[in-house]
Order: structure tokens, then C-alpha cells, then sequence
């Protein structure tokens, strides 16, 4: 591929973002950081002992994604599910920070709001506890989410589908969002999980790991030309505009019907890739909706994911440092293929 992008362009699309309406579709997640060091092993088995510091309290999964796009300045509202618990609560309370609407935010009282703690000592992560239920989404809470996507989508932009396997997403409410999109002015991404990967035909553009690009096609990554394999074959399978895979440190490949593209990696440092994804899907999106074309939002998508990785925890990029990233990438990228 021959970088020869256009910076202000890139710019100006960043300067669009506070127009754009996006709703994010999925599993809603508290990010729960318990901070502190380690200085002894622990005479009862050999693990650190952590003595804590502090804590915080984050969004996670599809609400990680409404924090992204909010931090690019863009307006986002969400869907999914929350228990009737502290952590829903908490979850409610975050999002109002941001001045979120909570309206597509169903309580549902037979199941937890999907807790990851993360104990970190010393920038290093040392275990993550998963509290979750992976039930499908009772009938009530699902009519409840059909008719406010219903009522909501044809009032946006793109739809985000952030899709944790945790029971939110189904054919179902896929149906539903595919109706909407059926007119075609929404974009519908798809940050994927496998067994849910035939779900998603008629997306926009789904963005898989090549893990996940691997083991839904069922391709060897021993192979030549793994990845590019299995893009192709997710594309065809899918029927989706684009298939966009991300690779960490080797960057990502963008693999569409008139070709494939690969976008090394803008991260300098790698401390802490949580949240990288969900960074990824929603400056994509960001783009796509703002006049980029997908090789254009897929190297804005890499610039942003290069900042996040960069620091320790989820986090978000603003619109601002995105700016300035872009600047300094595509100054690299130009260089590099010169």
C-alpha cells in the first residue's frame, strides 16, 4: 500500500466528529482497577502478595466503546443490559458523567452487570476476575431493546455492534438493526466474537482479531498467508462491505472487494492493549460517518490505538490528541514509503 493520505482531509473529517450521532449495541461492562505494589510472596502458595493503594471504576465493553466516542467528541447513546445491582448502578453513574442517555439501558433483574477487576502492581497487570453471566437475553428485556432501536436508529449515523458473547447480542436484535440498515445510510460495524460471526452478514465492516479471523474460518495460522486468507473468506462468507483485521504489534489488514491494504502499527510503547478494540471500532466508525473512505478510517482507527496502547488501564483518546497523532503518524508513513 502507498500512504499517500491526505492530512487535512484526515483533519477536517476529526473537525466533523461533533456532528455525528452513533449508538452502540451490546454487552455493557464495569472495569474495576484495583492499583497497588508488591514487595513480598505470600507464604501460603508462591503468588505476590499486592498491597492495595487504590481503586477505580471504568467503563467497560459496549460502554468503553459510548466513552470512546465521546471523547472524540462525537454524540453517543447506548443499548444493552445491566443487572439490578451496586455495579449496574455504578454503570449508570458513569455514563450520566459523560451525559449519556440511559434510555437503552435495560435493568434486568435476573442477571449480573458483567463485572472484570483487574489488579495491577507496578504498571503490570497480575490477574483478571471475570464476574458475569453468559445467559441469553430474557424476552422482556430483548422487546424492551428491539423497540428502542426501533425508535433510535433512524436517528443516527452508524450503529456500533460490541459484542462480548455475554447473551445481548442474538439474531433477533440483529434482525431488528438490519431492518433499520436496510435503507443504506447506516453503518453497522461489528466488533465480533466467533460463535457469533454468522450473525453479522450485511455489516458495514467487521473488525475481528486474527485470532478470531483465524479460528471462524477455521484457517491454520501456520499457513501462508493466514490472515489474508481468512479475510478474504470472512468477506465472502459475510457478505459485509469490508472485513478489518487487527494484528497488535503487526498492525492491521483491511480486506474489501476491490483489494487489501495493511496498516503497520502506530503504537511507539506498548503498556496495557485493554480497550484497544473498542478504541479501534469507534474512531473506524467515526471516520467512515465523517467522508473517509475505509483505507482512510482504518489508518485514523491505527493512529488512536497506537496512543491507547500507550498507557496503562482503559482509556480514551480525544479528538484533539487524535489531531496531533495523525500529524506525527502520517509524517512517518510518508517517510517510510518514500
Amino acid at each position: 500500500m502507498t500512504y499517500s493520505f491526505d492530512l487535512e482531509r484526515l483533519q477536517q473529517a476529526v473537525r466533523r466528529f461533533s456532528s455525528r450521532r452513533i449508538l452502540v449495541l451490546g454487552d455493557v461492562m464495569l472495569d474495576e482497577f484495583i492499583w497497588g505494589h508488591v514487595e513480598r510472596i505470600s507464604p501460603e502458595a508462591p503468588v505476590p502478595v499486592v498491597e492495595v493503594e487504590s481503586e477505580t471504576y471504568m467503563l467497560g465493553g459496549a460502554a468503553n466503546v459510548v466513552h470512546n466516542l465521546i471523547a472524540l467528541g462525537c454524540r453517543a447513546g447506548i443499548c444493552g443490559l445491566v443487572g439490578e445491582d451496586r455495579a449496574g448502578r455504578q454503570v449508570l453513574e458513569l455514563l450520566d458523567q459523560l451525559e449519556v442517555p440511559n434510555q437503552g439501558l435495560i435493568v434486568c433483574q435476573d442477571r449480573p452487570t458483567t463485572v472484570k477487576t483487574r489488579v495491577v502492581a507496578h504498571s503490570q497487570q497480575m490477574v483478571r476476575v471475570d464476574r458475569e453471566s453468559r445467559r441469553e437475553c430474557p424476552g422482556d428485556s430483548l422487546q424492551a431493546m428491539q423497540a428502542f432501536l426501533a425508535k433510535e436508529l433512524p436517528l443516527c449515523d452508524a450503529v456500533i455492534v460490541s459484542d462480548y458473547a455475554k447473551g445481548v447480542i442474538s439474531r433477533a436484535i440483529l434482525d431488528t438493526v438490519q431492518q433499520q440498515a436496510a435503507s443504506g445510510r447506516l453503518v453497522v460495524s461489528v466488533d465480533p466474537k466467533v460463535a457469533n460471526m454468522p450473525l453479522y452478514t450485511g455489516a458495514t465492516v467487521v473488525t475481528p482479531n486474527h485470532y478470531e479471523a483465524l479460528a471462524a474460518t477455521r484457517i491454520s495460522p501456520q499457513g501462508d498467508h493466514a490472515v489474508e486468507r481468512a479475510g478474504r473468506m470472512l468477506l465472502e462468507n459475510l457478505q459485509a462491505g469490508a472485513i478489518l483485521i487487527t494484528q497488535g504489534e503487526r498492525g492491521m489488514t483491511l480486506v474489501t472487494p476491490e483489494g487489501m491494504d495493511h496498516v503497520p502499527t502506530m503504537a511507539k510503547q506498548v503498556f496495557d492493549v485493554t480497550g484497544a478494540g473498542d478504541t479501534v471500532i469507534s474512531t473506524l466508525t467515526l471516520g467512515l460517518v465523517s467522508g473517509l473512505s475505509l483505507p482512510e478510517a482504518a489508518v485514523m482507527a491505527n493512529v488512536a490505538a497506537g496512543v491507547v496502547v500507550g498507557e496503562v488501564g482503559t482509556s480514551a483518546v480525544t479528538a484533539g490528541r487524535l489531531s496531533k497523532a495523525l500529524e506525527q503518524d502520517l509524517a512517518f508513513l510518508t517517510r517510510r514509503n518514500n
